[in-house]
């Protein structure tokens, strides 16, 4: 089977994330800082992120670290967060410190959550068929997008796109997918992921087309030949052949018809019917057998050189 790859799309999607801090009062000199700065994960995989509670400003001993999901460790003035899987779209994580004048000094880390992509055609189920048109789907599911500035409201959202194809039976055992490169901003990864649908096969339905080129009007063998009368051709579903012989002749269902020793009999015109579910094409051979006069020359020779040798001894009995 023929096999090529086409990509359907590649599209960009990138967000903004913002590290967000604030405090109860303005006393704060500084605030947590998060390693990395940011998150973006992929739905259901797991993830992990260290806090710095302060460097300078923690003579207090009120610190911790606030999370919807996962669980908090402590190291001293470090926090560390770890999630097994990620599934939550309004995970918060929040870390923070009581300074001495009781103001509390937060930083809420940003997380971005993105899920899969997938293809499908549109509209369309069941079997392809050869130049005509389809619509093919690359849908970007379930990708959570900061709304506002300030974290406080994230939605998962779906961006769909779509490629009109028109296959040819060239086509036929073709896969198709869809990929995204999702560009994350300056704390997404150095290489930014690359996420790619399932393959969709392309099975294209078109009718038989004969292999052979196009036969003379007449074929013309002698008698005690071998004829071959080739009616092989291509198409899929494959097709199946059925021949009108010459009257008396057996029936038979192959594409290459062989008969080893031509006889008169088999003299006349045979049709070759080649059909599948999505048509019908039909070949016709007039086969005309001539004399084989070989025998007939031999015999000639033969009854020649039996007459000379007749002759030979006549005439020496005469002569006697």
């Amino acid at each position: 089977m023929f096999f090529h790859f086409i990509l359907l799309v590649s599209y960009s999607l990138t967000f903004l994330c913002t590290h967000q801090v604030s405090s109860s009062g303005s006393s704060c000199t500084e605030y947590p800082v998060f390693t990395p700065s940011a998150l973006v994960v992929k739905y259901g995989d797991p993830a992990n992120v260290t806090c710095d509670v302060c460097e300078k400003d923690c003579s207090g001993d009120v610190f911790g670290l606030e999370h919807a999901v996962g669980k908090g460790t402590q190291n001293g003035t470090t926090m560390i967060w770890t999630a097994d899987s990620l599934t939550e779209w309004d995970t918060l994580v929040m870390c923070y410190y009581n300074n001495d004048n009781g103001d509390q000094c937060i930083s809420t880390l940003d997380i971005t959550i993105y899920h899969n992509v997938s293809i499908s055609f549109v509209n369309h189920t069941g079997m392809m068929f050869e130049n005509q048109q389809y619509t093919l789907q690359c849908s970007v599911q379930n990708v959570a997008l900061d709304l506002q500035s300030n974290n406080e409201h994230k939605k998962p959202v779906n961006e769909s796109f779509t490629l009109n194809i028109t296959p040819s039976r060239e086509d036929n055992g073709a896969q198709y997918w869809c990929e995204t490169k999702l560009e994350l901003g300056p704390a997404g990864p150095q290489r930014p992921p690359v996420v790619t649908s399932e393959k969709l096969p392309a099975i294209v339905h078109y009718g038989p087309e004969l292999k052979e080129p196009p036969n003379p009007d007449v074929i013309t063998i002698t008698e005690g030949d071998t004829l071959h009368l080739n009616c092989s051709s291509v198409g899929n579903p494959s097709p199946s052949y059925t021949w009108t012989l010459p009257t008396n002749s057996p029936s038979y269902s192959g594409s290459v018809l062989t008969i080893k020793s031509v006889g008169f009999e088999h003299e006349g015109q045979y049709i070759c019917t080649v059909s599948n579910t999505v048509g019908t094409v039909t070949k016709e051979f007039n086969v005309d057998v001539q004399v084989n006069s070989i025998p007939y020359i031999i015999a000639g020779m033969i009854l020649g050189a039996l007459v000379l040798v007749g002759l030979s001894v006549g005439c020496y009995c005469k002569h006697n």
